[in-house]
């Protein structure tokens, strides 16, 4: 996705762009991706409704500095900030692993007001984080400084783990490019160092609390969050829909964009 324009979130620059017409759709992508994972669902959606999407503070063309906080606490401020600076009361919204995380949070501790909340493979429920992601945050800086042919080697492996098919070549390219060079590798591993479960347990006994009708998805296939998660948020959420797409990994997008396109359509447009 192309975002043409910047918001400033206390000093430090979020790319967004807005697009489509209709009732807003607010669209919160995961870690480590950017507003490229909403390439084969934006065009559909923005026929019926007024995308607005933006990278996360340290992730694809927002801002990345060193020292830089790219953490779940500060991700549902810039959202909440968002949400502000475009004026939208009660979107639709649309979220996806850490993004889920990110819009929980700042609906439940930020007082944001969603119309439906489509959320699938969340960042959601203890326990989570993968071993590597362990790894990272105890040893950043040897990480930060790996060659990088090795770097980009355990990166494309690290996306590999999050889609049930295989992407190659032009595929594969957006998803690395963030994260390449000086700049991109170091905010690579920043993000990863600074993932921290008690941000998403200060919001877990609050999913009862939910004050908008919500639908998850989650992928059969996914092996990153097993899909036992995604039962039981469903099962916290009051009269939650909830779904399983076979053949899906973590990154739904690729692997199942017609299920998201098909549940979205249905779920905002139902009474």
């Amino acid at each position: 996705m192309k975002l043409t324009r910047t918001f400033d979130f206390a000093g430090e620059r979020v790319a967004y762009d807005i697009v489509g017409d209709g009732p807003p759709l607010v669209m919160v992508h995961g870690t480590p991706f950017s507003s490229h994972v909403w390439h084969r669902i934006a065009p559909e959606l923005a026929r019926d409704y007024r995308l607005h999407l933006y990278d996360l503070l340290g992730y694809g063309k927002s801002e990345m500095r060193a020292d830089q906080d790219v953490s779940l606490g500060i991700q549902n401020q810039v959202l909440a900030a968002l949400l502000s600076h475009w004026e939208l009361e009660r979107p639709f919204v649309i979220c996806h692993d850490f993004g889920a995380a990110t819009v929980l949070r700042a609906h439940l501790l930020n007082g944001c007001e969603f119309d439906r909340m489509l959320i699938f493979d969340a960042v959601a429920l203890k326990p989570w984080g993968s071993p590597f992601v362990q790894h990272v945050r105890e040893h950043e800086a040897a990480f930060a400084g790996t060659p990088d042919y090795i770097h980009r080697a355990m990166l494309e492996a690290y996306i590999d783990g999050a889609v049930h098919r295989k992407l190659h070549g032009e595929e594969l390219e957006p998803y690395l490019a963030p994260w390449i060079g000086e700049l991109g590798k170091g905010a690579f591993y920043r993000q990863i160092a600074q993932m921290d479960q008690r941000y998403t347990d200060a919001v877990e006994p609050l999913y009862p609390k939910i004050r908008c009708p919500v639908s998850i998805l989650w992928g059969i296939e996914d092996e990153w969050i097993p899909i036992a998660h995604g039962r039981r948020l469903a099962d916290l959420i009051p009269h939650c829909r909830y779904a399983e797409i076979a053949g899906a990994g973590h990154l739904m997008q690729e692997d199942a964009p017609e299920a998201i396109v098909a549940e979205a359509l249905r779920f905002f447009s139902a009474p």
